[in-house]
């Protein structure tokens, strides 16, 4: 009996491909670790937590870069510093609540793995639920095991807790339009994957890119109802109203309250008078030069050839399937009903590129990518197409070179990070 048997066995499969996976990864990475870092800042900062001796050997290697902040945040139980405001707090505060002291880069590396097996589930339920294709759910669940965003997805970052509440949150809104003709259902689902959406802008921000999905729904039912006013149709559009609402206090509310602690009496930061003011985008520009073609400068060249063949498949897969729902599903399959879930959440991914390109450090889309959906089927796609097999070959071939090579520069603080 094959040990990985996708149709007759395919979540017990995707379970043991997930640990083949971390555990080559995991191997990459001790291995590059034998020589010294090129960084002392993990040592350091370990050094000063309770019980610091004992933190394990791989804790120390995957604590690396950006993972510091999240760390240092859950073992003061908040933000210290300024610059600190670039990281939401939802996966710190995670890890603080599952964390005992002295132990939170275990825990972290813990919550980041199984975050990372639980979207590897839930986006192949999602995957179902769209495509009713057993095979695409299959594939597209194996890409995001291989996902470039690699050793990141096992490291104290916040990207697999992120993915794994965004594709619940597409779950659950598909989910909505699988109950359209039933109102409750379809309410509860549409409003539930608003909270969900809500919760994960409070682990990454751009989690607000999930309310165009709900946007798109709110002008769909308006629509409707001016075209036939009824109290059934008018009915519809509170569950994409209310759940928009609930991902928009998930940005607002911590920065009010950030407004509240900082802001008072007292010397001013030049962020607490700005119309909006918001801590996060300050910090942004100011601490880290994120803004509006802040990283288009010669020494960037080779960062944004790096991050090339991400963003190239990302706007191709989103304006593809943005223009053409099909071509990322078998026509036969694909569930008619998630027809403007699917293409909305093309046009999310392809505008979530145009960003990295013009707006953030471009190398972070490689694993920014980890949590949106679109580009995994149409990569899968090609792989079940003959006439496109080679290019999908060819893209899996980069994603394990590419999470090859990056374990191993992780786990010596060298760059990309």
């Amino acid at each position: 009996m094959a040990l990985v048997d996708a149709k007759a066995r395919p979540i017990a499969s995707l379970i043991l491909l997930f640990t083949g996976w971390k555990a080559f990864l995991l191997a990459i990475a001790l291995a590059a670790a034998v020589s010294p870092a090129y960084d002392t800042s993990t040592s350091l900062f370990l050094a000063q937590l309770p019980d610091a001796p004992t933190a394990p050997f791989l804790a120390e290697k995957l604590t690396r870069w950006d993972a510091l902040y999240f760390l240092h945040a859950s073992a003061h139980g908040g933000k210290v510093y300024e610059q600190e405001w670039a990281f939401q707090l939802g996966f710190s505060q995670l890890v603080r609540l599952v964390s005992w002291p002295g132990g939170e880069p275990i825990m972290a590396i813990l919550a980041a793995t199984l975050s990372h097996l639980g979207s590897v589930l839930v986006l192949h339920q999602l995957t179902m639920l769209v495509s009713r294709d057993s095979r695409l759910a299959f594939l597209t669940s194996v890409l995001h095991v291989l996902s470039p965003a690699g050793v990141f997805l096992s490291a104290p970052y916040a990207e697999s807790s992120f993915a794994g509440l965004s594709f619940l949150g597409n779950w659950l809104f598909a989910l909505g339009y699988e109950h359209a003709s039933e109102p409750w259902k379809r309410t509860c689902a549409i409003v539930g994957a608003g909270v969900v959406f809500g919760v994960a802008t409070g682990f990454r921000s751009n989690g607000l890119g999930s309310g165009v999905v709900f946007l798109v729904e709110a002008l769909r039912c308006a629509a409707h109802f001016i075209e036939r006013p009824t109290l059934g149709r008018l009915g519809r559009l509170v569950a994409p109203v209310v759940g928009g609402i609930v991902i928009a206090a998930g940005a607002a509310v911590p920065q009010f309250y950030i407004w509240q602690r900082y802001c008072g009496e007292g010397h001013l930061r030049p962020w607490c008078e700005k119309t909006v003011p918001s801590i996060y985008s300050f910090v942004q520009e100011h601490y880290w030069n994120v803004g509006f073609l802040q990283y288009w400068t010669p020494e960037q060249v080779p960062l944004f050839l790096l991050a090339s063949p991400v963003l190239g498949l990302l706007i191709v897969s989103g304006t593809k399937v943005l223009l053409a729902p099909t071509s990322a599903f078998a026509v036969a399959s694909f569930n008619g009903k998630q027809k403007v879930l699917v293409q909305t959440l093309a046009g999310v991914q392809a505008f979530i590129a145009m960003l990295a390109i013009t707006n953030y450090h471009v190398q972070i889309v490689n694993r920014l990518s980890s949590a949106y959906v679109v580009w995994y089927w149409w990569i899968a796609s090609c792989l079940l197409q003959e006439k496109r097999r080679n290019l999908g070959l060819g893209v899996v071939t980069f994603f394990v070179m590419y999470a090859g090579i990056q374990a191993g520069l992780f786990a010596s603080f060298l760059p990309p990070a």
